[in-house]
């Protein structure tokens, strides 16, 4: 038996682009005499489709791919493995399975639903689909597989299972030979270790081999790796398909059982972080851009690290004649920002201008003077300087059809650090899942064979100029102490007296604590924030506005 990964990139709720995508493969693996071609989880609507999965509409177009697929699919002599909704058969539970449908023959020959819903993070799962409590492997070409979706793997070799029951050791009673699972597992930095250890754990466990298929591409925030491959019954893996990138990969079926040799790439340790980290950005930018219809972007480029780390990340991602950087001087703007950002636009190629926003602040405290009551200068001036170049970028964005890139990182958003209507500004948000001295280590990285961000950018003492004399510093703790405390909170959800044993002084977790804790309200009106870590703010962190805890 020969069959087919294909780890493609797919459109939420664009039926007629994803189908055309799947019957594409469907071609190309015929013509590669394949006998099975196995598409991700939810691949039929893309993941994550959220509160599309409510409309009766949405399913029923859902129900007509999967119809087409199996008509075409059946056409040209081959079988599918692929996800979509199924709905419920019974009134009691919810409307729906998130299931995985075996079509042969052009037909539907059977639907395998999924058991273990993840509600934790970015995934709501259990809020539209019933969970499946049946098991059963399917037989194809006198072979038995167990198919299985995703989550349906990870209730293993874990001291407090998150999970009442184990589909696999339900599965493993029928005998099968293999496992399959189709996946839309999203990307974050160590993840995919932890992913491949996941999957090498249930091979050892059962000792049949595995074929993992999952999304590569982008969705909004959730960045999808790919990563897809297959692990003999050895825990070895003997294939894995690129990182960001759709591919298609064949094998036959005594590949899964092949134990000379095979290709042990563990791909995430050849990678640093900021390699990994980098391409998901790109990947991030460009699939938010192209799904939405977009081609081009603005931004503020002020001379500082995080607008330089982004204009970097948007000219790889879109083309530099895509991307429109406007300097926006003021009073209180250094000559040495103005030049190194300049240099940086030269040495990326990219279109700048500079709108200077003096003339228009004075004109502003000349309106208001009489209603600031001789009050002294305060956050209030320096607020409005942002927000008058957020006016700049915002009338440009509008007049020529781009979308604004925030430049914001996850330290500033994190204690409140930014304006609301100002520098907080923008249709989506590029290093707000990176701390400060994880854009520091980006540079630095991207600079690694060429000086493409000038260095002093990267020396500089970091300023919003927004003052004479200003710098981050001057209200912030050091930026790698407060990151240290901020990843304690915010990724390892630790409490202030769990971080003070980790060695920190208990004023400064309190401050920073209660910074970030204030300042959700700013969060809750913020971009979408392209996910890398595995805690970004955004869909995957909730929190209480009002709440008091530690405010």
């Amino acid at each position: 038996m020969k069959f087919a990964l294909a780890q493609l990139n797919f459109h939420v709720g664009h039926f007629e682009g994803n189908l055309r995508k799947m019957k594409e493969a469907i071609d190309e693996a015929a013509g590669a005499a394949a006998d099975l071609i196995i598409f991700p989880e939810l691949a039929v609507p893309a993941y994550p489709p959220r509160d599309f999965l409510e409309f009766g509409d949405f399913i029923e177009r859902c129900d007509q791919s999967i119809a087409e697929l199996a008509r075409y699919s059946g056409e040209k002599g081959l079988a599918v493995i692929v996800g979509s909704p199924e709905r419920n058969p019974v009134p009691e539970g919810k409307d729906l399975y998130n299931s995985a449908w075996f079509l042969e023959g052009g037909e539907v020959r059977e639907v395998v639903r999924k058991a273990l819903l993840p509600t934790y993070d970015v995934f709501d799962e259990y809020r539209y689909f019933e969970p499946s409590r049946e098991f059963r492997i399917i037989r194809f070409k006198g072979k038995r597989i167990a198919l299985t979706i995703c989550e349906d793997l990870w209730n293993i070799g874990n001291e407090n299972p998150l999970y009442t029951i184990n589909p696999m050791e339900e599965l493993m009673k029928q005998e099968p030979e293999i496992m399959i699972n189709i996946a839309a597992s999203p990307f974050a930095h160590g993840h995919t270790a932890e992913r491949k250890n996941v999957l090498r754990d249930n091979v050892k466990a059962y000792g049949i081999p595995l074929i993992y298929v999952n999304h590569s591409g982008a969705q909004t925030e959730l960045l999808f790796d790919g990563g897809s491959m297959l692990i003999n019954d050895a825990a070895k893996i003997v294939d894995e398909l690129p990182y960001f990138e759709e591919c298609i990969r064949y094998h036959q079926w005594d590949d899964c059982f092949e134990a000379a040799n095979p290709m042990e790439s563990d791909r995430e340790q050849l990678w640093d972080k900021n390699a990994v980290v980098y391409k998901g950005l790109i990947e991030g930018i460009r699939n938010y851009f192209f799904k939405l219809g977009f081609r081009e972007a603005i931004l503020g480029l002020s001379g500082g690290i995080d607008s330089a780390l982004t204009l970097v990340l948007a000219v790889e991602a879109l083309g530099a004649s895509n991307v429109h950087a406007i300097l926006m001087p003021s009073m209180f703007s250094s000559e040495g920002s103005v030049s190194d950002a300049r240099c940086l636009a030269g040495n990326v190629c990219c279109e700048h201008r500079v709108i200077p926003i003096t003339d228009v602040y004075h004109a502003y405290l000349d309106v208001l003077k009489p209603h600031f009551e001789d009050r002294p200068f305060d956050v209030t001036e320096e607020n409005l300087q942002a927000r008058i170049r957020a006016n700049y970028l915002m009338a440009l964005s509008n007049k020529f059809g781009y979308i604004l890139l925030n430049t914001s990182n996850k330290s500033e958003l994190a204690v409140g650090y930014g304006t609301l209507y100002g520098d907080m500004a923008g249709g989506l948000s590029v290093i707000g899942d990176l701390y400060k001295t994880e854009v520091y280590d980006m540079a630095r990285w991207i600079n690694r064979e060429k000086e493409i961000i000038p260095r002093s950018i990267i020396e500089k003492v970091p300023s919003a100029e927004l003052r004479p004399g200003q710098s981050d510093q001057d209200t912030l703790p050091p930026y790698d102490l407060l990151d240290q405390v901020l990843h304690a909170y915010i990724e390892r959800e630790k409490g202030p007296e769990e971080i003070v044993a980790m060695g920190f002084e208990r004023e400064l977790v309190a401050r920073v604590l209660s910074m970030v804790n204030r300042n959700e309200y700013k969060r809750y009106q913020f971009a979408p924030v392209l996910r890398v870590s595995p805690k970004a703010f955004g869909m995957g962190r909730r929190m209480p506005i009002v709440a008091k805890y530690l405010s």
